[in-house]
């Protein structure tokens, strides 16, 4: 009975011990249909060209002088941005390039 169930036990584990009779099967091969990749050929397309979007713009007023409490020149700087505070400090910083004396007047949308 011991082995009985030892048997048993040792067919469950690695299998049965006469080796299986593999078959002489030749693998069918299924035909695969030929396929060729070809570019395609594309005539020249006409690229479209875009409108312009439209950018936001602001202007900003500035009064602009060398001498202090001297003669002012009215300055106006226009800005491709929709912040006001970018719009000053960017044309404060462009006109203290010429001007010594720089004043924030107005910043308006265009």
């Amino acid at each position: 009975m011991n082995s009985d169930l030892e048997q048993e036990m040792r067919r469950a584990l690695f299998g049965t011990t006469q080796p299986e009779v593999p078959l002489n099967v030749p693998p069918v091969h299924e035909p695969v249909p030929e396929v060729v990749f070809t570019k395609p050929v594309a005539a020249p397309i006409a690229k479209k060209k875009k409108a312009k979007a439209f950018t936001p713009r602001l202007k900003v007023t500035l009064r602009v002088g060398n001498e202090f409490e001297g003669k002012m020149h009215e300055l106006i700087h226009e800005a491709d941005t929709l912040s006001s505070l970018l719009a000053e400090q960017d044309a404060v910083k462009s006109a203290r390039k010429r001007y010594k004396y720089v004043e924030v007047v107005s910043v308006k949308s265009m």
